[in-house]
């Protein structure tokens, strides 16, 4: 009896422990959601498209090279606000992340068929009557060396995009 409720103390300390990690989990880049649910709600109030940036932000050197040609650079954030929502989808190998979080990112690498990083794709999401999401791919994008080109490109994207 005893070691059962050391383990009940033991997994409801686990359960707590896990919840506050996953509250303090956040994308790498200010603005960016990382929950598909949240940024399909913006998309829907902004109708804007989604940008998902598919990630391995501590491990991949392209990834790490397009964060700081592209994210970072002076007006990407402001064209950010105008033409997307952006969304972090990162496969991180030196830490955890919440384990709903990382399979949401795993379920969406299968739908898009990633298989390398950095992958950025552009799409709109609707849900259909059983709440499940209907994927409307734009495009598809890897590492860009400037954000012109990054901006262009995804331009062309959204202009190809049908209501």
């Amino acid at each position: 009896m005893k070691i059962f409720k050391s383990f009940l103390v033991l997994s409801a300390f686990l359960l707590i422990a896990n919840a506050a990690f996953a509250q303090d989990y956040s994308a790498k880049n200010e603005g960016w959601h990382i929950e598909l649910e949240k940024a399909y709600a913006e998309a829907e109030k902004s109708g804007k498209p989604i940008l998902a940036n598919f990630t391995g932000s501590d491990w991949c050197g392209w990834c790490k090279r397009l964060d700081k040609s592209v994210f970072h650079q002076p007006g990407f954030e402001k064209w950010a606000d105008d033409n997307v929502v952006l969304l972090e989808l990162d496969f991180p190998r030196r830490f955890k992340i919440p384990k709903e979080i990382s399979e949401q990112n795993r379920g969406l690498q299968q739908a898009f068929g990633v298989r390398g990083y950095p992958t950025i794709w552009v799409f709109d999401l609707d849900k259909d009557d059983a709440g499940k999401f209907q994927i409307k791919a734009l495009g598809k994008t890897g590492y860009t060396k400037t954000l012109g080109e990054f901006q262009n490109t995804v331009a062309q994207f959204i202009a190809n995009r049908t209501e």
